[in-house]
């Protein structure tokens, strides 16, 4: 069964950023390639017992069982070492990359305290946007009893678009929350 928002985007997403982006081909509109969700644990990757919960935890999350990073190389001044484990890390294509988008911004998002807006300066040169969770409890996949420890989370929608206001009304016809007076 597709995804609510793979069938929105294919019928009136489509052409509606076709007119705003003044487009005359659908297959130049921009869209989502991928998601990645990043767990840095600092610290604690090196506790088996804590990467195996945060990894638990983003498997709830993506709906897939994570990857562990490792460091690429040592810096004491961080102290790392190459090899050690860094974090963990998901990448969702297809369906449950829609899937999460939905439940993002329908579900989680609208949970975060003191809640304003996502800022629209979080799109890169490459035109993928990024942001951060602080606490990875607003989903509601997380049971906040089990948690030992309240994490951060980075999410980086990877996008198929040329410009900046590509991504960002692409994002808007989501129903991303994007603040534009956000700094």
């Amino acid at each position: 069964m597709t995804p609510r928002l793979k069938t929105a985007y294919e019928k009136d997403i489509v052409t509606k950023l076709m007119g705003k982006l003044s487009l005359k081909n659908k297959h130049e509109v921009p869209k989502i390639n991928k998601i990645i969700l990043n767990m840095g644990l600092g610290e604690d990757a090196a506790d088996n017992k804590k990467l195996k919960a945060c990894s638990e935890d983003l498997a709830l999350i993506s709906g897939q069982k994570p990857v562990t990073t490792k460091f690429k190389k040592s810096i004491s001044n961080f102290k790392t070492r190459k090899g050690s484990n860094a974090g963990i890390k998901v990448t969702l294509r297809s369906y449950k990359m829609y899937e999460f988008i939905d439940r993002l911004v329908n579900i989680a998002l609208p949970r975060i305290k003191d809640f304003r807006g996502l800022s629209s300066k979080g799109v890169d040169d490459s035109c993928n946007y990024s942001f951060g969770i602080k606490e990875h409890i607003i989903f509601p996949e997380i049971n906040f009893d089990k948690v030992d420890k309240i994490r951060g989370l980075d999410v980086t929608i990877v996008t198929s678009s040329k410009n900046k206001i590509g991504t960002i009304e692409l994002l808007k016809e989501f129903n991303f929350p994007i603040n534009d007076k956000k700094n």
